[in-house]
């Protein structure tokens, strides 16, 4: 399948000439998937056992991560359309992007949680990813630690 294609019923947006932010990629996430094909749609934590590379100097950053069952990973997905306005999922009527969990998106940026496996020097190692492999990492936060506040539970409106 063509990812780049645009689909029937799918919009898109030229893109600014202007960058708003400069982010860092702290490492690389290793995964089994060598194609969007391949990637699930989303991740489970009992898939493939994957890698998160930390770069060096980031991994003094990681002190402590051992003690939580859960993280979740940002990441950008380096080889996603940039464009849509509009998308027709495989199966589905016409969506604005921002009501789909797709890659495709103004900024491509990723989150997943994930179950943390166990630690080697410099290397995470996780279940529940859904990238490609190679993808830059942008940040690493627990899912819920001891400086987190627990919110009361939101009711809907009657």
């Amino acid at each position: 399948m063509d990812w780049q294609a645009t689909r029937p019923g799918e919009t898109e947006a030229p893109l600014p000439e202007r960058a708003d932010a400069r982010l860092v990629f702290i490492g690389r996430i290793r995964t089994p998937f060598a194609t969007r094909d391949d990637c699930p749609r989303q991740g489970r934590q009992d898939g493939p056992l994957c890698r998160v590379e930390i770069d060096a100097p980031w991994q003094p950053a990681l002190k402590g991560i051992e003690a939580f069952a859960e993280l979740d990973l940002l990441y950008w997905m380096h080889e996603a359309r940039r464009d849509l306005l509009t998308q027709t999922p495989r199966g589905g009527g016409t969506l604005g992007t921002f009501a789909l969990r797709s890659p495709v998106r103004p900024n491509p940026i990723a989150l997943s949680r994930v179950k943390l496996e166990g630690i080697e020097e410099g290397v995470l190692l996780v279940r529940g990813l859904d990238c490609l492999d190679g993808t830059p990492l942008l940040d690493i936060k627990p899912f819920r630690c001891s400086h987190s506040r627990v919110s009361e539970p939101r009711h809907a409106a009657s």
